[in-house]
């Protein structure tokens, strides 16, 4: 009962306006009428499935699953449909020769009535999969360039294209904003904005092999090669993430400090971070700290500290001190829509007081960091836009490497490379500098295996937009190739993480550092060493 309650006041405190349901979760489901189905459309009232085996197109309704009726599809390798609201357009592979041993790209548009060809144009790729119709233009997914690719259907003319959001992208859908894109080897589906070719959501495919996409105007549907199912998935919910990978661990963090003399340590103090239920992790029971702390201090940010005090450590003299938790991790996906962010205007004055503050490390007032702000965000007024410009601007303009230190953000910035903390110093200087409160989080991280040693840690950001709260951004770990890797640490937290530290800057407790932190007095001449680090193990209740 007691772990319940903790539960749900979680989810009152950090997320008061879920709903319980996400992006993607399945709704319903059919049998497919073919054993390989290859593309989808919907033309407003019934959904059309190409299917490769037996070279036909189905017509199904949506309401029952059921065939309406079926036509021959223009060629023999049909990979993709799209509705322009007279003719249904259908991508081939095999440019319309049965044997064919080279992909060669065309588009048919056909008659669906009777299956009459009245266009035929050359691909603007050689592997066209899905296909969608935003309106004005066709695009398609080609999984051999993997490229996403606005095309004219007159003649085939390219007309912009991305990188697609993953290596194997399949199925393609356009719901009037956003494109959609199912990629059967991360068995994902991205929300992808068709202006910056920006992955904006992930969310799990509902199969293993989801290769066809089509939006009714309220459900996504996916059809799974594999499972040759058709799904109807929910989109737009009110959910704002889901947890899943639940993993439940012991973490003993540890500070040791050894006087190697030949003087005193006359006063020590070390200030440990007090993790607290969160919504990527739950604490079984209470922590147990060794030895017992001296008292609790919270600092201007509301972080709380177990704070330690020695006096009189003689030359040979150690200290140790252990904070053991039982704990349940989680991977946390956010699904975050930018149409649904409030405007700055909106953001509470209490948050603003706290996070748009400035400080010798943001130094947001420089002018390296007001026009890179400039530059990456012009006049952007969307929250959301504003965050991921930044990331997106970041990635472009560091790479990661610990150097040593943690200096400024316009120090950093200019340099065009750090390590976590300074990558998040400059995000928050940015974010701040445009208005949108920012702060940090730190953690200890479970390395790879279940029983595991960190010395390392990791540090990111946590960007607040109205309407949704504070969303994890992690842009050291969003310096990746793939559209669909950098969305990954926008909105993404994994179970790896034990988060002890939530901050907007210095403070008397914790100065710059997270997870602990220390201050002492000695004689002249002392040489003292100390180091901390934190040991995972599995954990069973």
């Amino acid at each position: 009962m007691k772990k319940l309650i903790i539960a749900l006041l979680t989810l009152l405190l950090y997320a008061p306006f879920m709903l319980f349901a996400y992006t993607g979760e399945v709704v319903k489901s059919y049998d497919t009428p073919g054993s390989y189905t290859t593309g989808m459309t919907y033309d407003g009232k019934y959904i059309w499935l190409s299917d490769r085996k037996t070279d036909k197109i189905y017509c199904i309704d949506p309401s029952n699953g059921k065939v309406i009726k079926n036509i021959k599809s223009p060629a023999y390798w049909p990979t993709g449909l799209a509705w322009d609201g007279e003719l249904l357009w259908n991508a081939d592979i095999r440019g319309g020769v049965p044997m064919a041993e080279n992909y060669v790209g065309k588009i048919y548009g056909i008659d669906p009535k009777n299956g009459t060809v009245k266009n035929t144009i050359t691909a603007p790729s050689n592997s066209p999969m899905g296909l969608a119709w935003d309106g004005k233009y066709l695009w398609c997914a080609d999984n051999e360039s993997d490229e996403i690719i606005q095309f004219s259907p007159y003649d085939g003319t390219t007309i912009k294209s991305f990188k697609s959001p993953a290596s194997d992208p399949n199925g393609l859908a356009y719901d009037g904003k956003y494109l959609w894109v199912s990629d059967r080897i991360k068995n994902e589906i991205y929300m992808m904005d068709p202006v910056s070719g920006c992955v904006i959501i992930i969310a799990d495919a509902p199969g293993p092999y989801t290769n066809s996409l089509c939006y009714d105007g309220k459900f996504l549907w996916a059809a799974d090669y594999q499972n040759d199912k058709l799904y109807q998935l929910k989109v737009y919910d009110n959910d704002a993430y889901k947890t899943s990978n639940e993993h439940k661990s012991k973490v003993t963090y540890t500070y040791h400090l050894t006087n190697y003399g030949p003087g005193t340590v006359k006063t020590t103090d070390v200030h440990f971070a007090i993790p607290t239920n969160l919504v990527n992790q739950a604490i079984s029971g209470n922590i147990v700290y060794t030895p017992k702390y001296s008292d609790i201090v919270t600092d201007q940010w509301g972080q709380k500290t177990a704070h330690f005090h020695f006096t009189d450590i003689k030359s040979g003299g150690v200290k140790e001190i252990t904070m053991v938790s039982n704990i349940t991790t989680y991977d946390v996906r956010y699904f975050i829509y930018p149409e649904k962010v409030d405007s700055l205007s909106t953001i509470p004055d209490s948050i603003k007081t706290k996070y748009l503050v400035n400080s010798d490390k943001y130094q947001y007032d420089n002018p390296i960091i007001q026009n890179a702000v400039y530059e990456a965000t012009g006049d952007e007024k969307n929250p959301y836009w504003i965050a991921r410009k930044i990331f997106n601007y970041i990635i472009n303009n560091m790479y990661y490497e610990r150097v040593g230190g943690w200096n400024t953000a316009p120090t950093v910035l200019s340099r065009g490379n750090g390590s976590c903390s300074e990558y998040s110093f400059v995000y928050i200087s940015m974010c701040r500098a445009a208005g949108l409160p920012a702060r940090y989080v730190g953690s200890v991280v479970m390395r790879g295996d279940d029983s595991s040693f960190d010395d390392v840690f990791h540090r990111w950001v946590e960007v607040y937009l109205p309407g949704y709260g504070w969303i994890p951004v992690d842009p050291s770990g969003g310096d990746q190739v793939s559209p669909r890797d950098q969305a990954y640490y926008f909105g993404y937290l994994s179970n790896r993480y034990y988060i002890t530290t939530q901050s907007g800057g210095g403070s008397e407790t914790m100065g710059w550092t997270y997870n602990s932190n220390e201050f002492w007095t000695t004689e002249p001449q002392t040489n003292v060493v100390s180091e901390y680090f934190s040991e995972w193990e599995p954990w069973k209740e």
